[in-house]
C-alpha cells in the first residue's frame, strides 16, 4: 500500500461528538468469532486501500464509486498508513488462526498475515525516498490512467478535472520527498534517473492537445471541456513536470548514487531481503537465489542444445543465440506484423484453453501496443486486468518500437505469460470470483503471479502452442531470462556484480537484444528483489504438479490441477502448497 497511498479519511464515529452516556448500562455486543474478525480487519485494509488510492476505483472499475480522487503522498498520509498497519498486524496477532476454520476467510488470513508482516519488513527501505522508477514511476502511471479515465457525463466530467487538477501538488510532493532523501542518504542510481528524465520530456514535448495527459479529453466530444481539459495541461499540468524535470536534471542527478547496488543504500542488505520477502512470500537467502538461478540455467542451456542441433544444426548455442537477436531473418520488419503475429497466437491459444482447463474467465483480452512516449523504455509486454465493471477487458501491451531491431523468438512465450493461458487466466478468473473477499480478488503478490506466467510459457508448450523450435528456443530463452535474474539481481544487489557483468551474463545465456537486455539491467536495479519472483513461483507450481501427478497417477487431471491452483485467486506460494498438499490428500481417499 505504499506506493498506492491516499487521502485520510476520518471515520465519522471517530470524530462525532461524544454522547451523553445513557442512564442504563448497554449490553456489551458479542465477541466475534475469529473468521468474522479476519473479514472485518481485511474489510478495512481494502476500504482503506481503495481511500489511500483512490486511482484504484478507475484501474479496477469499481462500481458506484468517485474517480475524481488522486493519492495523498505527503508524509503525514504515509505515517498515517503505517500506523494503520500497525493496527491491523496488532488485530490479526490478536486472531486465533486455528478458530478461522477452512472457508474463505483462511485465504483472507493468509493473505493478510503476508501483506501486513511484508509491508512492516519492507519500511526499512525507505523507498518513499528514492522513488525515481522508469518502470513503476508516477510519470508512466497517470498517463495510463488518462487513457482510461471515465468521461462522458456532466458528473463524470468534473471527477476527472477534479483528479487531474489534484497532479501539480503530487508531483510537487514527490519533489520534496525526493529532496528528503537526498537528504537522509537515500537516492536512485544516476542510470535510472537519466531515464525518468527523458520520459518526462517526452511528457512535456508535444503540444497540450496531443499530450498523453489529453487521451481523457479525446474521449469526449464536450467543447467546454476540451478546453478545459487542454488548459489544465497547458497551465498546471506541463508546469509542474517542467518543474520536476528540471529538479531531476538540476538538482537530483549530480547528487544521485553511481552505484547500483540497494546494500550501499543505508540498510540496504536488510531492505533486499525484505523486498524478496514481500515479492515471492518466501524468506529467502540471496545467495540461495543466485545458486538456483545457476542451477536452472544449466538445465536450460541442456535443451537449448538439443534443440539446436535437431532443428539448426549446430552445437554452438552462443552463436545461435546471437544470429537470432542480430540476423533480420529472425525479426519482424513493422509494427503491424508484431500485432499480427501476437494475435495469431492469442487466437490459438483461445482454441486450445478448454481442453487444459476447466474453469475460464468471462472477460476477454485484448492487444494495444505501448504509448509513444513511454515505448522506448517499455518492457516487450505487460498485462492489466479487465474492469470490475465490465467496461474494460484485459490488455495485453506490446512493445512495436523498432520493429527491425526486434527479434521473433520469444514474442509467442511472452504472448502466452501475459494473456493467454498467463495473466489474463490467472488475474480474471481471480476479479470473477465474486463469493471472494476483494481482497484476495484485486490484490497479489508475484511469487504467485509472475510464478503461474511462467509457468504458463511451459504449459504453452504442452498444449501445442508454438510454431516452431524458433519460437520453442523462445520458450526456453524467456526462462534463461528468469532463471538469470535469480543469478543477477541479488549479484548486483548484495554480491558485488557490476551492471555490465549482469548484461553479459543474460547475453550469454539468451536470445534477447542488446537494448531489451540492458532495459531489463535497468529494471532490477531500480526495483531490487521483484525479479527473483518469477522463477521462484513457478519452480514450486511445477513441483506441486509432479507431486499430485505421481501421487494420484490415473486420478490425475490437468485441468483440475489449473483449476485448483487459480480459483483462489493470487494466494502466497506456502497457502498454495499446504492448499495443493490437501487436495492431494482427499484425492487419494477411496470413492
Amino acid at each position: 500500500m505504499k506506493r498506492i497511498t491516499c487521502g485520510l479519511l476520518v471515520l465519522a464515529s471517530a470524530c462525532a461528538p461524544r454522547a451523553t452516556p445513557p442512564a442504563t448500562p448497554t449490553p456489551a455486543a458479542a465477541p466475534r468469532s475469529a473468521a468474522a474478525e479476519v473479514t472485518a480487519i481485511a474489510d478495512d485494509y481494502m476500504a482503506r486501500a481503495v481511500e489511500e488510492s483512490p486511482e484504484l476505483v478507475t484501474y479496477l472499475g469499481l462500481p458506484g464509486k468517485s474517480h475524481g480522487g488522486l493519492t495523498d503522498n505527503s508524509p503525514e498520509a504515509l505515517a498515517a498508513s503505517d500506523r494503520r498497519e500497525d493496527e491491523w498486524a496488532a488485530r490479526l496477532a490478536r486472531v486465533d488462526s486455528a478458530a478461522v476454520g477452512e472457508g474463505p476467510e483462511r485465504l483472507t488470513y493468509g493473505f493478510l498475515r503476508q501483506a501486513l508482516e511484508s509491508a512492516r519488513q519492507s519500511r526499512v527501505c525507505r523507498g518513499e525516498l528514492w522513488a525515481v522508477s522508469q518502470l513503476t514511476g508516477w510519470q508512466t502511471q497517470y498517463p495510463f490512467l488518462a487513457s482510461i479515465q471515465p468521461v462522458g457525463t456532466p458528473e463524470l466530467r468534473d471527477q476527472a478535472l477534479a483528479r487531474f487538477r489534484q497532479l501539480p501538488r503530487f508531483i510537487d510532493n514527490e519533489t520534496g520527498r525526493l529532496r528528503t532523501g537526498l537528504a537522509q542518504g537515500y537516492s536512485s542510481p544516476r542510470l535510472n534517473v537519466r531515464r525518468v528524465i527523458e520520459q518526462l520530456d517526452g511528457l512535456i514535448a508535444p503540444a497540450p492537445a496531443q499530450s498523453p495527459f489529453f487521451a481523457a479529453a479525446q474521449r469526449d466530444s464536450t467543447p467546454e471541456f476540451r478546453r478545459a481539459w487542454e488548459a489544465l495541461i497547458a497551465s498546471e499540468i506541463n508546469p509542474a513536470l517542467r518543474r520536476h524535470r528540471d529538479f531531476l536534471r538540476d538538482e537530483y542527478l549530480p547528487a544521485a548514487r553511481e552505484a547500483i547496488a540497494v546494500s550501499t543504500l543505508p540498510n540496504g542488505a536488510e531492505c533486499y531481503r525484505a523486498q524478496v520477502r514481500a515479492f515471492t512470500t518466501l524468506e529467502l537467502d540471496p545467495r540461495q537465489i543466485h545458486q538456483t538461478g545457476l542451477e536452472q540455467i544449466a538445465r536450460i542451456d541442456a535443451e537449448m542444445l538439443a534443440i539446436a542441433r535437431r532443428s539448426f544444426a549446430t552445437s554452438d548455442v552462443p552463436a545461435l543465440l546471437t544470429a537470432f537477436r542480430t540476423e533480420r531473418r529472425y525479426g519482424f520488419q513493422t509494427r503491424q506484423e508484431i500485432i499480427d503475429f501476437t494475435t495469431r497466437a492469442m487466437d490459438r491459444a483461445r482454441r486450445e484453453m478448454p481442453k487444459w482447463f476447466g474453469r475460464m474467465p468471462r472477460a476477454d483480452v485484448v492487444i494495444e501496443p505501448y504509448r509513444e512516449f513511454e515505448e522506448k523504455s517499455a518492457p516487450l509486454g505487460s498485462y492489466d486486468a479487465p474492469a470490475e465493471d465490465g467496461s474494460r477487458p484485459g490488455i495485453y501491451h506490446i512493445n512495436t518500437y523498432e520493429p527491425e531491431k526486434q527479434t521473433r523468438v520469444g514474442a509467442e512465450s511472452t504472448a502466452f505469460h501475459e494473456a493467454i493461458p498467463g495473466h489474463h487466466l490467472q488475474l480474471a478468473i481471480a476479479q470473477e470470483r465474486k463469493d471472494a473477499h476483494p481482497l484476495t480478488r484485486f490484490l497479489g503478490n508475484s511469487g504467485f503471479s509472475e510464478g503461474w506466467g511462467l509457468y504458463a510459457e511451459r504449459l504453452a508448450d504442452e498444449m501445442g502452442l508454438f510454431s516452431s523450435d524458433l519460437d520453442r528456443m523462445g520458450l526456453l530463452s524467456n526462462e534463461a531470462l528468469r532463471a538469470a535474474r535469480m543469478v543477477v539481481d541479488p549479484g548486483m544487489h548484495v554480491l558485488g556484480w557490476t551492471r555490465q557483468q549482469a548484461i553479459d551474463y543474460m547475453l550469454a545465456h539468451t536470445a534477447e537484444t542488446r537494448g531489451s537486455i540492458e532495459d531489463e539491467v535497468d529494471r532490477y536495479i531500480v526495483w531490487p528483489g521483484q525479479a527473483t519472483a518469477y522463477m521462484v513461483g513457478s519452480l514450486e507450481i511445477m513441483r506441486l504438479r509432479d507431486l499430485a501427478r505421481r501421487e494420484l497417477g490415473p486420478r490425475f487431471d490437468i485441468r483440475v490441477f489449473h483449476d485448483k491452483v487459480l480459483e483462489d485467486g493470487t494466494v502466497t506460494l506456502p497457502m498454495l502448497r499446504e492448499k495443493i498438499q490437501r487436495w492431494v490428500t482427499q484425492a487419494r481417499q477411496p470413492r
